[in-house]
C-alpha cells in the first residue's frame, strides 16, 4: 500500500466523503489485500482529489460508446504519459483498469465535484477530457454528447464549454469562440475578450493542483493566445 499513500491517502480531502471515495476505495481494495483507515478532511481541491476525479471521468468517457478497446486503453496511457510522465502513468493505469470494471453514476460523481471543486479546476478537468476524446484524431458523436452532458452536470457555463470545445473542434469561427465572442466583434472587443480570457485561464488559477497538471494548464493558456494571434493576423491588428 505504501506506493499509493503519497498520492491518495495523503492528498485526498473531500473525495472519500462520497461516490468518488467509494469508487477509488473499491479499486484500491482490488489491488491490495492490506487495509488502512481513511477519513475526509474537507477543504479546497488537492492534487489527489483532482486526479481521482479525472480517472473516474476518463473511464466514463471511454465507456460512452458501451465498449472499451485495447486501442482506447493505449490512447489513455499515452495521454497520461504526455501530460504527467511515465512514473505517474504506471501506477494510475493499474488503478484505472479497476475503475473501468465498475458501474457508477456519472451524475453523482459530477455533483460531488461541483460541490467541492473550484470553477477553474473544473474547467481544467473538462479541457483534459476533451484532450482524451481527441487523442485518436477526432471527437466522436457519443464522446461529444458525453462531454456536453458532463459539462452541464459539472456546472460549466455554456460559453466556457463552447470555448474549450473550439480549442479541439476547429472551424472558421473557432478562434472567436475560444475567446467567447462573435466574428462581428470590434477590434476593441477582441482585445478586451483576450485580456478577460487570459485572466480566466491563467495557469496560476490551478497552481494548487500541483506540477503534474501545470503542463495542461499552460497548454490551455497557449490556445487562448494562439486564438488571439490568429484573429489579429486575419484582421491586420497591431
Amino acid at each position: 500500500m505504501s506506493k499509493w499513500n503519497k498520492w491518495l491517502w495523503g492528498g485526498l480531502g473531500w473525495a472519500f466523503g462520497g461516490p468518488i471515495g467509494g469508487i477509488i476505495g473499491f479499486a484500491i481494495g482490488a489491488l491490495s489485500e492490506g487495509k488502512e483507515e481513511i477519513s475526509g478532511k474537507g477543504g479546497k481541491t488537492l492534487p489527489g482529489d483532482f486526479g481521482s476525479a479525472l480517472l473516474i471521468l476518463c473511464g466514463a468517457l471511454m465507456k460512452a460508446d458501451k465498449q472499451v478497446t485495447r486501442a482506447e486503453l493505449d490512447y489513455v496511457k499515452q495521454f497520461f504519459v504526455r501530460q504527467f510522465g511515465v512514473d505517474y502513468t504506471r501506477e494510475r493505469m493499474l488503478l484505472f483498469r479497476e475503475i473501468l470494471k465498475q458501474d457508477y453514476s456519472v451524475g453523482e460523481v459530477c455533483r460531488q465535484i461541483q460541490r467541492n471543486m473550484d470553477y477553474a479546476s473544473r474547467l481544467e478537468l473538462l479541457h483534459l477530457l476533451f484532450g482524451l476524446a481527441r487523442a485518436d484524431g477526432t471527437i466522436h458523436s457519443q464522446e461529444l454528447s458525453f462531454l456536453e452532458s458532463t459539462a452541464g452536470q459539472l456546472g460549466i457555463k455554456l460559453p466556457d464549454f463552447a470555448s474549450i470545445k473550439a480549442m479541439f473542434v476547429k472551424d472558421p469561427a473557432a478562434s472567436y469562440r475560444v475567446l467567447e465572442i462573435d466574428p462581428s466583434a470590434t477590434d476593441t472587443e477582441v482585445k478586451r475578450a483576450y485580456r478577460k480570457m487570459a485572466v480566466k485561464y491563467h495557469p496560476d488559477k490551478v497552481h494548487h493542483l500541483g506540477p503534474d497538471f501545470q503542463k495542461d494548464a499552460e497548454d490551455k493558456f497557449k490556445k487562448i493566445s494562439d486564438a488571439y494571434e490568429d484573429i489579429c493576423k486575419e484582421r491586420g491588428m497591431a
